[in-house]
C-alpha cells in the first residue's frame, strides 16, 4: 500500500505545479493565489525579479496579473519532472517554457522564455501547495519588448 501512496503524491506534487501553470495561462489569479501557501519563498532573480525573498501569495498573484494584463495569451509547457517526497513536504523541479503572445504590426508577436523551476511543496487537509518557487532562466527569445514595441 505504501508504493501506491507514493505514486499518488508524485502525481499530486506535479498536479499543484501544473495547476500554477495553468491557472496563469488562464490569468486565473484567485486560482494562482489557491495554489501556493499563505507566504511563498519566493525568486525570479535570474529573469530580473529582484533577489529572494518571503512574499505573500497575493502580492504575486497581483504583480502577476498586472504584468501580464497586456498580453493577448500566455501558455506554459512543463516536463522533466523531478519529485522527491519528504512526508508531508515535497522537492520538485522541472524543464519549462512560457510563451508571450501579442499580435504586432512588425511580426515580432512573442516572447519565449526557457529555463527551469525548483519548488518546495507542503501538504495540506486539501492538496499539495506551493512553499518555495524558483525560476532559473536558461535565455529568452523572440521580442524582448513585447509590450511596449511596434
Amino acid at each position: 500500500m505504501a508504493d501506491i501512496d507514493e505514486v499518488v503524491a508524485h502525481r499530486r506534487v506535479i498536479e499543484a505545479i501544473d495547476a500554477l501553470f495553468i491557472a496563469t495561462d488562464e490569468k486565473n489569479w484567485e486560482g494562482v493565489k489557491a495554489c501556493f501557501t499563505k507566504n511563498v519563498r519566493f525568486d525570479m532573480s535570474s529573469a530580473g525579479g529582484g533577489p529572494e525573498r518571503e512574499r505573500p501569495a497575493e502580492e504575486i498573484a497581483d504583480e502577476w496579473a498586472r504584468n501580464l494584463a497586456g498580453l493577448q495569451a500566455i501558455h506554459h509547457q512543463a516536463g522533466n519532472y523531478r519529485v522527491r517526497l519528504l512526508g508531508t513536504r515535497a522537492e520538485a523541479s522541472c524543464y519549462g517554457i512560457a510563451s508571450h503572445y501579442l499580435p504586432k504590426a512588425s511580426g515580432r508577436s512573442t516572447r519565449v522564455f526557457v529555463g527551469s523551476y525548483d519548488f518546495e511543496l507542503v501538504r495540506d487537509a486539501e492538496r499539495f501547495r506551493i512553499s518555495a518557487f524558483r525560476y532559473n532562466l536558461k535565455f529568452i527569445e523572440g521580442n524582448r519588448e513585447l509590450e511596449t514595441s511596434d
